[in-house]
């Protein structure tokens, strides 16, 4: 972790979001170039409360996909590619160019069985795939289901970052510090914290952000 950490925290920055698809929207017996085709957005959602516009960029990112590892298919320049982890690279680069991908696919699924908790679908096979129509009244839920989650370093962060900072701000306590801090150290921490939150700006992101902060 220490590793993959620093490959994605470079030009100061240190914070990164994680998101997944569980399951990753597919029809049984899909190839992964036809998979990922179908979607012209990435499916995976973000892992957390922060409510954060579509991401259309980032940074870096690590990616893992599980349990869609079949080649075959004739429709899509995906289907050119000579591995599936090639498929995976061409797909990120398409929905995020320029950004720096790791990303690795693995055959075995996603376990599920109990005690995870069944939050599924009822359009969902036992082993996670989309069907046209509910399964009649099976009790052994969903074994296992594909995949795809990622830990990525994006511009988003700005507005996380920053909405903290104004959380955190002592006037919210009603102007007294967290306990057992002093006030000069609740400031710098509060000032460490937003020159981490500018290492996501892009273009008039920052100024934006800083606009909203005045303005709170």
């Amino acid at each position: 972790m220490l590793h993959l950490a620093d490959s994605l925290s470079f030009s100061g920055r240190k914070v990164v979001a994680a998101r997944a698809a569980l399951p990753l929207p597919a029809l049984p017996g899909s190839s992964l170039p036809d998979v990922l085709s179908a979607h012209q957005d990435v499916p995976w959602k973000l892992l957390s409360s922060w409510k954060e516009q579509q991401v259309s960029s980032c940074f870096a990112q690590s990616v893992v996909l599980r349990g869609i590892c079949q080649e075959k298919g004739t429709r899509s320049p995906l289907h050119s590619c000579e591995s599936p982890e090639q498929v995976l690279q061409h797909y990120l680069h398409s929905q995020f160019p320029g950004a720096f991908s790791t990303c690795h696919v693995l055959q075995q699924p996603c376990h599920t069985r109990p005690p995870f908790p069944q939050f599924f679908s009822p359009l969902l096979t036992r082993r996670g795939f989309l069907l046209d129509r509910a399964q009649g009244g099976s009790s052994a839920g969903v074994q296992s289901c594909p995949g795809l989650a990622a830990l990525q370093s994006c511009p988003g962060l700005l507005w996380l970052l920053s909405g903290l900072c104004r959380e955190l701000r002592p006037r919210r306590c009603g102007g007294s510090g967290a306990p057992g801090l002093e006030p000069d150290d609740v400031q710098e921490a509060l000032e460490e914290l937003r020159t981490l939150a500018q290492c996501y700006q892009t273009g008039s992101g920052a100024a934006e952000s800083e606009d909203e902060a005045d303005s709170d």
